[in-house]
C-alpha cells in the first residue's frame, strides 16, 4: 500500500490526518488515558458525585483500570532513556551528573514500572508490590530533580540568546538596516522558551505526585484534589506538546 500523503506544514494539516499521527504515538494515547484518569480522580475527590451512587463506584473502577492500562504503555520505554543518556553530548561534569539523574532516574522508573504492571495485572506475586512501587516513586522523583535542573539551565541559556537577539535587532533599527531574519529567530526562540516553561511546570506537577507516592499520600501538599489537579495539568501540557510535535 502506498504511503498516505501528508501536509508538510502542521499548521495547514488536515485535522483527522494530524489526529491519526498523534494517536499513532505511544505517548499520544498514554496522555489521553492520563487525562481520563485524573479527570475521574478530580470528580471523585471533589465529591461531585455522592459515593453512595453506583456511578461513583464505576468511576473508581474506571480510574483504577486506566491506571493499570497506562503502565502497559511503558513496556520497553526505559530504552529511550538509555539511548538519551548514551547519545546526549556532555559539556561539563555538572551536566553529566544532571543527565544521569534525569535519564537514569526516569529510565529506572520505567524499568521498575514494568514489574509493577505485571504485579497489578496478576502475572507475578503481589507480595513485593509495595516495595516495587516505593522504588519506582523514588526513581521517578530523582529523575524529575535532574530534569528540572537541566530545563532551568536551558531556560537561562535561552534568556541569554534572547537578550543577544534583541540587542542585534536594536542595533539594526538604529542603523536602518533589515532585521527580518533576526525577528524570525526571536519568534522561534520565544516559542521554544514557552514550551520549556511548560515543561518545567509539568515536571514540577509530576514531581509533586511522585513525592506524595514516596510519603504514601501523607504530609504537606499531598491532598487528593491537589494531586489530581497536578496530574491533569501535567497531562494537558504533555498532550499539547505531543500534538504540536507530530
Amino acid at each position: 500500500m502506498e504511503p498516505k500523503p501528508q501536509n508538510p506544514n502542521p499548521k495547514n494539516r488536515d485535522f483527522l490526518i494530524h489526529l491519526e499521527a498523534y494517536l499513532a504515538k505511544r505517548d499520544g494515547v498514554d496522555k489521553l488515558l492520563k487525562i481520563s484518569r485524573y479527570a475521574s480522580k478530580i470528580i471523585l475527590t471533589s465529591s461531585v458525585i455522592p459515593e453512595s451512587l453506583p456511578l461513583s463506584r464505576r468511576l473508581k473502577s474506571f480510574e483504577s483500570n486506566v491506571g493499570v492500562s497506562r503502565k502497559a504503555f511503558r513496556l520497553g520505554k526505559f530504552v529511550q532513556d538509555v539511548n538519551a543518556l548514551r547519545l546526549t553530548p556532555v559539556s561539563s561534569k555538572q551536566e553529566l551528573i544532571l543527565l544521569i539523574l534525569a535519564y537514569g532516574g526516569e529510565g529506572l522508573y520505567y524499568f521498575v514500572e514494568q514489574f509493577v504492571w505485571l504485579g497489578k495485572s496478576g502475572l507475578i506475586d503481589k507480595k513485593n508490590l509495595n516495595n516495587l512501587q516505593k522504588i519506582s516513586a523514588w526513581c521517578e522523583f530523582i529523575g524529575y530533580i535532574g530534569s528540572l535542573s537541566l530545563k532551568i539551565k536551558e531556560l537561562r541559556n535561552i534568556n541569554e540568546d534572547e537578550e543577544c537577539l534583541l540587542s542585534t535587532i536594536e542595533v539594526s533599527i538604529i542603523r536602518g538596516i533589515g532585521y527580518a531574519e533576526e525577528e524570525e529567530k526571536l519568534r522561534k526562540l520565544r516559542l521554544k522558551k514557552l514550551m520549556k516553561r511548560l515543561s518545567v511546570i509539568q515536571d514540577f506537577a509530576d514531581g509533586l505526585m511522585a513525592l506524595a507516592d514516596i510519603r504514601d499520600g501523607k504530609g504537606l501538599l499531598s491532598g487528593p484534589l491537589l494531586l489530581s489537579s497536578a496530574g491533569l495539568l501535567s497531562a494537558l501540557i504533555s498532550t499539547h506538546k505531543n500534538w504540536i510535535s507530530c
